[in-house]
């Protein structure tokens, strides 16, 4: 049968298990303090302002499109390339 618990139940810790116990205790409370302050000093700190200006980011929009149009021709250029070793090739 299993054993009932009540007042009269005793167990017994051995001094290792309880500064074990307490050291966990101890560590577990001092990352929440450390954590508490953390969050204190971070809601201190100005907020920071966008780096990317409007000007610079439609240049850079305006640097990918024409790398992207550069790109569609080298492939177009390629093709013909292709085309043409293709046709020296099987003819």
């Amino acid at each position: 049968m299993a054993k009932e618990l009540n007042e009269d139940t005793g167990f017994n810790i051995s001094i290792k298990t309880l500064i074990g116990i307490g050291a966990a205790m101890a560590t577990i409370i001092s990352m929440w303090f450390m954590l508490q302050a953390d969050i204190a000093d971070a809601k201190e700190l100005p907020k920071v302002e966008p780096e990317v200006t409007r000007m610079e980011f439609d240049m850079k929009d305006q640097m990918i499109r024409q790398t992207i149009l550069t790109t569609q021709e080298d492939v177009k250029d390629i093709k013909k390339s292709i085309e043409k070793i293709e046709d020296k090739l099987y003819k």
